[in-house]
């Protein structure tokens, strides 16, 4: 009996089945692609999410509500030059009456701006270097002085929601993932059980021979370490084929936001640890229950 990863022949002899032989590397295969997807998307939902908050933490808009087009060109001139003064206001630009159109043209048609009839507030994007509540606090009262009925719209705000949405989908995912590694341990348990009363009588020869549980139970924990390996290798490389053919349509669609759902180096390397997270799990699953079971047969 050996002790090592490889298998002799001798202990091919005791515990003849092969890695292809049974149905638990094709079942760990299957729990292995659903888990490194899972897992894939909770890594992209928290990119995604790391992405946004970065873009929207700073940004805001000003809104010149006023009728008269004379004052309300005043209090927007004057409000961009208080916040260009402020240190904490990174880039301030107002918008023209030909960005405006293209904004409202969607809703009001080509030409819907065309006269003064129909007033429309002055927009002012502001970039904050600091997106602090103290920054948006300097913020407010240089616009208040500036023009006491402004509103101070926070991109952060409205797309909150969106955020929320977000990091529950990042939760769930994560939550599938240990599922399927309780499911993975399940599986194992089961197969260990199974393989213990299919070799019982070579169990007992080796146990008049002298082996110790610990030895046995390391014939099947190895075999099924290396069958969970082989299943895990087989799953994840499905996974990662899925993976590739989503990033090509996600990538043509063009959304900002999906393209921000992206897997960096350190992802990556987590996703590629998971087979031997698998194995680990598995081994340890089948040491545990190889000696409670030889336990309670003597």
């Amino acid at each position: 009996m050996s002790f090592g990863w490889t298998p002799s022949a001798a202990d091919r002899r005791l515990l003849p089945e092969g890695r292809l032989a049974g149905p638990m590397p094709w079942v760990i295969a299957i729990m292995m692609f659903l888990t490194v997807l899972a897992a894939a998307a909770g890594l992209g939902l928290g990119a995604a999410a790391r992405a946004l908050g970065d873009d929207l933490a700073g940004k805001l808009t000003v809104q010149i509500v006023e009728a008269d087009p004379v004052i309300r060109d005043r209090q927007a001139t004057a409000v961009a030059a208080a916040l260009e003064r402020l240190s904490v206001v990174r880039t301030v630009d107002r918008l023209g009456q030909a960005e405006m159109a293209a904004l409202l043209e969607p809703y009001l048609g080509e030409g819907g701006l065309a006269g003064d009839e129909l007033p429309v507030p002055a927009l002012i994007d502001v970039v904050l270097s600091d997106g602090g509540e103290r920054a948006m606090a300097d913020v407010a009262a240089a616009v208040r002085t500036a023009a006491p009925k402004a509103r101070i719209d926070r991109h952060a705000r409205w797309l909150a929601p969106l955020t929320g949405l977000i990091d529950s989908l990042r939760w769930l995912a994560i939550a599938l993932v240990l599922l399927m590694a309780a499911a993975t341990a399940a599986a194992v348990v089961l197969a260990a059980r199974a393989a213990l009363n299919t070799h019982r009588f070579t169990i007992d020869v080796l146990h008049l021979m002298g082996s110790t549980d610990t030895q046995i139970a390391w014939l099947f924990q190895r075999r099924i370490a290396l069958d969970a390996l082989f299943g895990g290798l087989v799953g994840l490389t499905s996974a990662i084929a899925v993976l590739m053919l989503l990033g090509a349509r996600v990538s043509e669609i063009g959304s900002d936001l999906l393209g921000a759902a992206t897997l960096g180096l350190r992802s990556w390397a987590l996703i590629l640890l998971l087979p031997v997270a698998g194995a680990i799990l598995a081994m340890l699953a089948a040491r545990i229950t190889v000696l409670r079971t030889l336990r309670r047969m003597l």
